[in-house]
């Protein structure tokens, strides 16, 4: 038995409200259950109840047994003295307030449904499955589904508004920064994330600022703070970047020691960290209002075009500086924007307009929908139980159901799973 659970029971009233008696035979009556309170303190906040005359108004606490009071030391906690009824599953013993005033006692498993208890039980019985719910999830109706994702992506989106406001504090509110902080990191994907944010973190935004005149010192900075002009490389484009790198370095008394290392290994030859360096470097050059231009942009297709830039032309026919390759245009992918706009775009248009009092939720709705749905282990394994991701906005709101809902157990908290159990309950009544 879960708390979790009792909270479901006594916050929806799932179970005979009529003839409810404490463990001592006083009758109660529910006026009001109370709000729930998912902080510290007392489970549901300014109930009302009626127990045989006495009207009461207060907080109702729930515990899986009577005894957990003390387990968890309410009988200390004044926060706990104004518990006016106490909601167990199973009574073991007599609770008191800090004066030692007892409190009555409500033992809920003698007013449930056994068809609740056996919807419970089968929903959360799940050891071999990949969720809980994954033989009725083919069931769920699209209108409650389709509405249950779009929460689920500002819930999704308003935890990375959370990182933003956390650099946003240590940029010291400079947007830019921020931008360019999650702009690097995200150009590194998952093999060089961490070492392109330790790069960002490296160098005052106002460095690249001023370096942002010309591509030679910006692609330096970048380059030499991530540790790869440390080399013995004799061709020009190099050693322009060593002569700029150490001027810079002189100047601004710059040091990469923190920076982690960038890597290689098992990446495509697109994604090599030198690429997407260079195409950063040339964004920044090309675009030197970019977070304004990023804000007043509204639609998919005109953040295609203002993030269609290329790497600088000794990249055409090079992956590494030590070796040259078959030439070709290494331009930013589209599927590569896409990644963008869902990890650092959105999500900084987001936070800045909140900031500002504005809500922007029908154009993020219209940008989300508007980008493919993400291809992951996770969005493979919904679509196998029904075809549920054709948008970015259904990817975001699946990784986040399951991560965050499904993995946790947490269904009595989802709206499938209370759909869920509540269709078991009818279907085992009728």
């Amino acid at each position: 038995m879960q708390e979790d659970f009792l909270h479901y029971i006594w916050k929806h009233k799932k179970f005979n409200i009529t003839n409810l008696k404490t463990v001592t035979g006083a009758i109660v009556t529910i006026k009001s259950v109370g709000s729930h309170n998912l902080n510290s303190g007392p489970d549901f906040f300014n109930a009302q109840l009626q127990i045989e005359d006495q009207l009461w108004a207060g907080n109702v606490e729930i515990h899986v047994k009577s005894s957990d009071w003390f387990l968890h030391n309410h009988e200390i906690d004044a926060a706990y003295n104004n518990v006016i009824l106490h909601v167990v599953w199973e009574h073991d013993t007599e609770v008191f307030r800090q004066d030692n005033t007892s409190i009555a006692t409500l033992q809920l498993k003698d007013f449930i449904d056994d068809a609740l208890l056996k919807s419970y039980k089968t929903l959360f019985n799940a050891e071999n499955r990949w969720i809980n719910c994954e033989n009725e999830f083919s069931s769920v109706d699209d209108f409650v589904l389709t509405n249950w994702k779009e929460r689920l992506y500002f819930e999704r989106l308003e935890q990375k508004a959370g990182v933003v406001d956390g650099l946003l504090q240590s940029s010291k509110n400079d947007w830019e920064a921020v931008l360019f902080k999650m702009l690097l990191k995200n150009f590194g994907l998952k093999v060089n994330g961490e070492a392109f944010f330790s790069l960002a973190n490296s160098v005052d935004f106002a460095v690249v600022r001023k370096s942002q005149h010309d591509l030679i010192s910006l692609e330096a900075l970048l380059f030499g703070q991530a540790g790869l002009l440390e080399t013995d490389v004799q061709e020009p484009y190099f050693l322009k970047l060593v002569k700029a790198y150490n001027f810079l370095k002189t100047k601004f008394k710059l040091n990469n020691v923190g920076v982690l290392p960038v890597q290689f290994f098992r990446l495509r030859p697109p994604n090599f960290p030198t690429i997407r360096l260079s195409q950063l470097a040339n964004l920044y050059v090309l675009h030197q209002n970019l977070f304004s231009k990023i804000i007043e942009t509204k639609s998919v297709e005109a953040f295609y075009e203002l993030f269609k830039v290329e790497t600088s032309s000794f990249w055409k026919t090079h992956y590494t500086f030590q070796k040259e390759s078959k030439s070709s245009t290494k331009s930013i992918s589209k599927s590569f924007i896409d990644l963008l706009l869902i990890n650092t775009i959105i999500p900084i248009k987001f936070c800045y307009t909140k900031h500002q009092g504005v809500t922007i939720q029908d154009e993020i709705l219209s940008l989300m929908t508007s980008i493919k749905s993400e291809k992951n282990s996770i969005i493979s394994a919904f679509n196998n139980l029904k075809p549920v991701s054709n948008s970015a906005l259904d990817s975001q709101a699946l990784i986040h159901l399951k991560t965050k809902y499904c993995d946790a157990n947490r269904c009595l908290k989802c709206a499938l799973g209370n759909v869920f159990l509540n269709n078991k309950l009818l279907n085992q009544k009728t």
